[in-house]
């Protein structure tokens, strides 16, 4: 092989760059991944978390996948916690901090495990074109690499500048230089571009806290972890989880802050992008809601060594001198003294509803965007882009239809479907609200969702998929088990007793006793009859068990999103032809014709989901591509 000709580039070694480098080369594709710094792969640049809110149901997507970022966290894990365990299932999401020196470290030994790809370190500064078609890259140093693929995923550095106070310094993070030269050349080929902002807090040195007037936060009693292969996490055999710490401003805090409004450059004009809505700077918060007297912040560690802490909720771009004040009159913050100052980061995106649902340009054939160049904020929305995108360049090359996840499938597929079809005015963050299926797209059931059909397509391997359909096949047998085998009352009403819930009469089945929310599925095991469970081969393994309790207690639930999913689904199979000249159809609305041509939806369904195309003009569509 030629060591400048390769099928497919990748630009950029963040989270989506490496998710995107490593499903391409995985699946047989040479690939190249460039990045400046071949020590800092898929770099935690803000929060040392991974997971959260919806972001923990999309990192056991891309490991359902087979992708890295959770096998990466567990690795790294110094804490694990499973939010929302209160609330239904839908909303139950890991969330991880994590070592990030490790995890940038864990990313590079799996980088380099892979006999299809090539790490180099540059900037790529121009792309090259034959015949309106992607052709390759030419770097910083002026080396000429050429590919029929090329995955766009610069993060923060197109044209990125930093900002503190009235400072405004070239970087796409604080002492990493931007990228000059690409957007200029996508936007003089029809993709438009703006600009989007987002910050980082700063970070403190540990000692000099004073911790005993804080509230701790540890993690869970019994972690659990991101990635569906069997090998525990440290956290899980044995080492021990690193604390954070719960803290809060007051109104001499904000007074501080405020004072420095006048050179703050979210308020001078210096920032022109819109920032991430829900996750603002600590000014815009003081500013928007002006009658609170106090905001909730969190320290949370970075490494396993050392005495670098994050001060989660203080992201700001005021001058370092306000930042220090303010901060100091946090209680257990009197003496605290930092690494690194926060900052603001303002820089270059596309918008998404230029791109196919494979992340394909429009535009520019052969090109695939993911990550922030795409208007999205996080690492774990960046990576889902990332390992999608891989997948389908690879595919693409390979001449196969590509892989588009339906949002009744996944929460990647409602990530992506949104972007296309509704564009972007502010950094998008996935939440369970954004998805109207959430009791399907559960975290617990990624495996089930996504697996087979990465077997299918070559990413998963024979290991992984066989270890699915084992553990599935357990929970099939569970269910049948629990549907068909009685308690009698003598039995059963101790239990229920303790529990709570109303004693029985007549005997029931397991699931019958199982769907009363008192009751745990776990301790109706605990009464039937060792030999019982021994003959029917029940396992008692605790995600086998929860899978089918959920099934149960959610059954009603689950069974009405998939009827309305199925419902959905007839109008995801009309499709509408590439390039199709919507002003032919007379019987829509002028808006809905200019919406339509301007975000060229591949479906009916993917249509009707648009702002400004209403249920009349989904109608003439029906009527003209249901024929």
């Amino acid at each position: 092989m030629n060591s400048f000709e390769f099928d497919i580039i990748v630009v950029g070694g963040g989270h989506a760059g490496c998710e995107a480098a490593m499903a391409a080369s995985s699946l047989g594709s040479r690939t190249l991944l460039i990045s400046p710094d071949l020590t800092g792969f898929a770099k935690m640049s803000c929060n040392p978390a991974v997971g959260g809110i919806a972001k923990g149901q999309i990192v056991r997507e891309i490991d359902a996948l087979g992708g890295y970022t959770g096998i990466v966290t567990d690795a790294a894990t110094l804490q694990f916690r499973m939010l929302n365990r209160s609330k239904g299932p839908a909303m139950w999401s890991p969330r991880a901090q994590c070592d990030k020196q490790y995890f940038s470290a864990y990313w590079r030994k799996i980088l380099e495990s892979s006999c299809n790809l090539r790490l180099y370190a540059d900037f790529a500064t121009s792309f090259l074109f034959e015949n309106e078609k992607i052709a390759g890259v030419r770097t910083n140093t002026g080396a000429i690499f050429h590919s029929r693929a090329v995955i766009l995923t610069a993060g923060t550095f197109l044209e990125g500048k930093l900002f503190i106070g009235r400072t405004e310094f070239e970087g796409g993070r604080i002492g990493e230089i931007s990228s000059h030269g690409l957007t200029g050349q996508l936007v003089e080929r029809g993709i438009p571009s703006s600009r989007m902002k987002t910050g980082t807090p700063p970070r403190i040195d540990i000692s000099t806290v004073d911790t005993s007037s804080l509230i701790l936060q540890t993690g869970d009693p019994e972690p659990e972890r991101f990635s569906f292969l069997p090998n525990p996490s440290p956290v899980q055999s044995g080492t021990p989880q690193l604390p954070c710490y719960i803290l809060h401003t007051n109104e001499e805090v904000h007074d501080i802050l405020r004072s420095g409004f006048a050179d703050s450059p979210l308020f001078t004009g210096m920032i022109h992008g819109k920032g991430p809505r829900y996750c603002p700077s600590i000014e815009d918060k003081i500013r928007t809601f002006a009658d609170k007297d106090s905001h909730q912040l969190f320290l949370e560690p970075e490494a396993r060594e050392g005495r670098e802490y994050y001060l989660q909720g203080f992201s700001s771009s005021l001058p370092l001198d306000i930042q220090i004040a303010a901060m100091r009159k946090v209680p257990g913050l009197e003496h605290v003294e930092i690494f690194r100052p926060a900052y603001a980061v303002e820089y270059d995106y596309f918008d998404p509803v230029m791109l196919k649902p494979s992340l394909e340009s429009r535009v520019i054939d052969g090109l695939f965007l993911a990550g922030q160049v795409n208007g999205t904020t996080g690492y774990e929305e960046a990576a889902a882009q990332g390992i999608i995108a891989g997948i389908n360049a690879h595919r693409k090359l390979a001449e196969k239809d590509p892989l588009v996840l339906g949002r009744d499938q996944a929460y990647i597929g409602v990530l992506i479907d949104d972007l296309i079809t509704k564009g972007v005015d502010e950094p998008y963050r996935m939440f369970t609200s954004r998805a109207e299926y959430r009791i399907l797209l559960r975290q617990d059931n990624a495996d089930a969702r996504l697996t087979e059909l990465s077997y299918n397509i070559g990413l998963v391997d024979k290991f992984r998929y066989e270890l699915t359909m084992k553990k599935y096949e357990k929970v099939s047998r569970l269910q049948e088990f629990c549907d068909d085998t009685l308690l009698k009352a003598g039995v059963a009403n101790e239990l229920l007793t303790v529990s709570g819930s109303t004693p029985i009469t007549d005997s029931k089945t397991v699931s019958d006793l199982a769907a009363r929310p008192e009751v745990s599925l776990k301790n109706l095991l605990e009464i039937v009859p060792r030999g019982t469970k021994e003959r029917h081969g029940v396992s008692e393994e605790k995600e086998v068990v929860e899978s089918v309790e959920i099934s149960i207690k959610y059954k009603g639930y689950i069974e009405r999103e998939k009827a309305l999913a199925d419902k959905i689904k007839r109008l995801e199979n009309l499709k509408i032809p590439e390039g199709f000249n919507f002003d032919a159809l007379s019987g829509l609305s002028i808006e809905c014709r200019q919406k339509l041509n301007r975000y060229r939806p591949s479906s009916i369904a993917q249509a009707s989901r648009i702002s400004g195309v209403s249920p009349s003009d989904i109608s003439v569509l029906l009527v003209y591509f249901g024929r």
